[in-house]
């Protein structure tokens, strides 16, 4: 070979090796970057035009892909979107939300567990098939949770939750105001766009799951975990024990009014029974009990039951319900009636009632209950302990305590005939003058063996006075009468 020919065929050679080793370095090395940069349109309009796999509760479809004669080949479309949306979330070009957005690779088939099904499909050159998610919920408790907050009244903003105690199942997830998902997954994206900002800019956030994203002043719910608390320490034994009582309590270096708590006109003597405590909603006592055990006491106790804490990994931007630290004395005793800086998710506050429920122990939450490939491979979600919080005996006090709240308390709107419930309210001042406050109900049922445990949260009722009990307790009776039935 001579010299001109070698030259060529050498600077063709590095040429070659130039071009593989560019092919390999975006085709394996810079895949993930060049996927991910947002102006990379050819990503977002191959998952938009691809069919997702359906999202079930039972084996009823809530949201799946229809095929559709335009250049995307797939419409998202919603089964009962109003009652379903703070769940499944929203599937839109380039952006998505709740499940549609934490489930993403099993819904469109890229999750390492449908490894098999989707190598079986590319080498027999199909496009990749959606896998399903099948949701934990009961649609006979979501239905009643859903009619119950949104037939209070017009305008209203809330949520309710229903856990199963045993395993920590969510049974029921209803947020209102609510939106329809079917128009933010729309081809017509000039309509998509303008629905997308009229929700953005609507003051009442319907777009925001409150049952997990909204965190409020707990209040009387709250006396719960102080009851936890004070039970744990070993100062105090059993529903019947003596604790504090008295129709007023100034807060330790506190003086005048702004230092006075009182009990609103409730029967709470001094000393009382706990039990009579729980009934009455007797804020001296737990503000009281709270100052007795301490601030560390208390914060270890609101952890335990899963307070300053990330734990449910089925939905993205959970928020965090907060228990203060480093807390002085008459900030300890406010936090004990759940006010100061104590502030819980309706998530949170189910998740309380369901261990003393479970005996003590607190399951973490999760609402995706199987997933499943197109060819019908399952796996399912295996039930998780997050904490013992407190000893079973502590557990069936609190019980007892709450049973004799609804049975002759301030909790007997959630009466169920010939079914024991547990329950307890909460009305939390927003701590600003004139504004109504929150109302909050908590509950579970049967009491002797646990099925259901519910949290209602009622933010707004415009034309309503707002009450826990009132307001909160009928929903809850309802939520637990549709998992009992």
């Amino acid at each position: 070979m001579n010299k001109p020919i070698r030259s060529v065929a050498i600077f063709c050679l590095f040429l070659f090796l130039a071009l593989m080793l560019n092919a390999t370095y975006l085709q394996f090395w810079s895949a993930q970057s060049l996927d991910d940069r947002p102006e990379n349109r050819r990503v977002s309009e191959a998952a938009y035009s691809s069919a997702r796999g359906p999202i079930l509760v039972g084996r009823t479809p809530i949201a799946e892909s229809e095929p559709v004669d335009d250049e995307y080949q797939y419409l998202r479309t919603y089964e009962r979107p109003l009652l379903y949306a703070p769940v499944t979330g929203y599937f839109s070009f380039g952006s998505s939300s709740g499940i549609e957005r934490s489930q993403n690779e099993v819904l469109s088939g890229e999750d390492p567990r449908l490894f098999i099904g989707s190598l079986v499909d590319l080498l027999s050159n199909k496009a990749p098939r959606g896998g399903s998610v099948q949701l934990t919920l009961d649609p006979d408790a979501q239905q009643a949770a859903y009619d119950g907050l949104t037939g209070l009244t017009d305008g209203v903003e809330g949520a309710v939750v229903a856990l199963e105690p045993g395993t920590g199942k969510i049974l029921a997830m209803v947020s209102a105001p609510t939106y329809d998902p079917n128009k933010l997954s729309t081809h017509d994206f000039a309509a998509r766009d303008e629905t997308f900002q009229r929700l953005e800019d609507d003051e009442r956030q319907p777009l925001v799951n409150r049952a997990i994203q909204t965190r409020l002043f707990p209040g009387s719910t709250f006396k719960l975990v102080t009851a936890a608390a004070a039970l744990e320490s070993g100062q105090y034994q059993g529903a019947d024990a003596q604790v504090p009582g008295g129709n007023t309590y100034q807060l330790p270096q506190t003086s005048g009014d702004s230092g006075e708590i009182d009990n609103e006109g409730r029967y709470c003597p001094d000393p009382l029974t706990l039990r009579l405590a729980m009934e009455q909603s007797c804020n001296t006592t737990f503000a009281k009990l709270a100052v007795n055990v301490g601030a560390e006491a208390m914060l270890r106790q609101a952890e335990k039951f899963g307070f300053n804490s990330d734990y449910l990994d089925d939905l993205p931007n959970q928020a965090r319900s907060v228990f203060p630290t480093e807390m002085n004395p008459p900030q300890t005793g406010q936090s004990g009636i759940g006010q100061y800086d104590v502030q819980a998710t309706p998530l949170q506050m189910a998740m309380v009632a369901a261990g003393i429920a479970n005996d003590g122990v607190v399951m973490r939450p999760y609402l995706v209950n199987e997933v499943q490939s197109a060819d019908f491979d399952a796996q399912q979600t295996d039930p998780e302990e997050l904490s013992q919080a407190v000893s079973q005996s502590t557990a069936d006090a609190i019980t007892e305590a709450m049973v004799s709240t609804v049975d002759e308390g301030t909790a007997e709107p959630a009466q169920i005939q010939d079914v024991r419930v547990a329950g307890k309210t909460g009305t939390a001042q927003r701590g600003v003058p004139g504004e109504p406050p929150y109302g909050w109900f908590v509950s579970f049922a049967p009491a002797d063996d646990p099925q259901v445990a519910v949290a209602v949260m009622i933010q707004e009722a415009p034309g309503r006075e707002i009450a826990g009990g009132a307001l909160g307790g009928p929903i809850a009776k309802a939520v637990m009468e549709a998992v009992l039935q």
